[in-house]
């Protein structure tokens, strides 16, 4: 599942779901690296 995270205030990174953190942090992968920020919300 594709997944959107924040690094900072002006990038955004999405990527394939890795897992959630218990600070609140999600890591994502995008190819072979692994990264990790705040979670964007999803709009329904």
């Amino acid at each position: 599942m594709f997944r959107t995270i924040q690094l900072g205030s002006a990038v955004s990174i999405q990527g394939i779901f890795v897992r959630l953190l218990s600070n609140g942090l999600m890591q994502v992968r995008v190819g072979a690296r692994i990264y990790t920020g705040r979670p964007v919300s999803r709009v329904t």
